[in-house]
């Protein structure tokens, strides 16, 4: 849902940036590069320690690179499928990340299993509910269903809470249990999803066949009536 509003006025925002860095030379698929290599660096290196905050800070710095780099393409005239492949493929790698670093707090210092399989299941269902649309493309159905708790909405709600429960920290009390709410969101907002997504590519499935062989058939109709024309002369 966040995409549908959010993308476009960051898109305006970010568009002066992503001009610069044209001006400067930089390519779309570096900026895509560097911005996931700074996710995973911010997600693995300060999350598993329980530096949340300083951690989605450094995440929040490269996460708009998934913006900036679309945006360079078509300021360049080059989008392609290469860099729409590139620009997918390592968004599940931030998205894993992401939800490994939270695996790794809470299997360690964060020492809480429940939390932690919570975690795993937010990273294996973000991964299956942008499989499914993907997938559901490539056999040719539109998928036309946006879903509950979407990439956008799965980042902001964790970010935004892992940064919140980091200022514990810094002396604010009972903030910390913002980010197991939120996992908890999250998880069953991905369950929600996946499940609308299954539903509408069985319907959509359906739907096709149904078309396609009520197509058949009408073929068939007009071919055994063009015999039966040729026949009766």
């Amino acid at each position: 849902m966040l995409n549908k509003y959010a993308r476009a006025f960051f898109t305006r925002v970010l568009t002066p940036f992503a001009a610069f860095l044209i001006r400067r030379g930089v390519s779309p698929d570096t900026v895509t590069l560097l911005g996931t290599a700074g996710v995973v660096a911010g997600a693995l290196v300060f999350y598993p320690m329980g530096e949340f905050f300083w951690g989605t800070v450094v995440i929040t710095l490269f996460v708009f690179s998934d913006l900036v780099d679309g945006n360079m393409a078509r300021q360049l005239g080059r989008s392609s499928r290469w860099g729409a492949f590139l620009d997918s493929t390592l968004d599940r790698v931030a998205d894993g990340a992401i939800f490994g670093g939270f695996i790794l707090w809470y299997a360690g210092g964060g020492d809480d299993l429940v939390l932690c399989a919570v975690s795993i299941f937010c990273l294996v269902s973000g991964q299956v509910v942008s499989y499914t649309k993907a997938r559901g493309e490539s056999i040719g159905l539109p998928v036309a269903v946006n879903g509950l708790v979407e990439r956008a909405e799965r980042l902001v709600i964790s970010l935004v809470a892992a940064g919140f429960a980091g200022l514990h920290k810094f002396g604010v009390p009972g903030i910390q249990y913002l980010l197991p709410v939120a996992l908890w969101i999250v998880a069953v907002g991905s369950l929600v999803t996946l499940i609308q997504r299954v539903v509408t590519v069985r319907r959509e499935s359906a739907e096709a066949e149904a078309a396609a062989a009520q197509e058949q058939s009408q073929n068939a109709s007009q071919q055994n009536a063009s015999h039966g024309s040729e026949a009766a002369k």
